[in-house]
């Protein structure tokens, strides 16, 4: 992200729209943005989950360790909706009886500001400098994956529907 540039909120909608919905996807300045409303806090994250691209928008929310995660809905992965902080759980070999405990990846999801005005929803976009992983999918090279994933995914999808004839 760009740290130069000055920040701005963008209108997202009105609090009222995400009492049914719970989650909306946005573009905000050419990045693809989930928010969520869950237990009366709004979040706002880059919608592809850093791992592998996959939409974050039908992933569960779990709380691990105390903090509020979205599981990609793809491959199980842990994100915490505050923070964008991957999570995974581990045993400690050296310990005589290995226990599975939580730990953290550090930050993986880039997390966007969420403000509430007046029952009316503002983003403000990040701008933490240095890389996240999750910016790779906001990139022309991670979109283009994206694309030919799904081109061949659509594909498959055609020649199985020829099957079934």
């Amino acid at each position: 992200m760009d740290k130069n540039k000055p920040s701005r909120m963008y209108f997202i909608g009105k609090k009222e729209d995400f009492d049914q919905a719970k989650r909306m996807n946005v573009t905000l300045d050419g990045r693809d943005i989930l928010i969520i409303y869950h237990q009366r806090t709004f979040y706002a994250m880059d919608l592809q989950c850093y791992h592998a691209g996959s939409s974050l928008e039908l992933g569960d929310i779990e709380e691990i360790n105390k903090k509020l995660c979205i599981v990609c809905p793809k491959h199980k992965y842990k994100i915490t909706l505050a923070e964008g902080e991957g999570l995974y759980k581990a045993t400690n070999p050296a310990e005589k009886v290995p226990t599975p405990q939580w730990y953290s990846k550090g930050i993986k999801q880039r997390v966007h500001k969420v403000t509430e005005v007046d029952e009316d929803i503002f983003v403000t976009l990040s701008t933490c400098p240095g890389w996240v992983e999750s910016d790779y999918y906001q990139s022309e090279k991670g979109r283009a994956e994206l694309r030919k994933a799904q081109e061949s995914k659509d594909g498959e999808e055609d020649v199985n529907a020829d099957e079934d004839v």
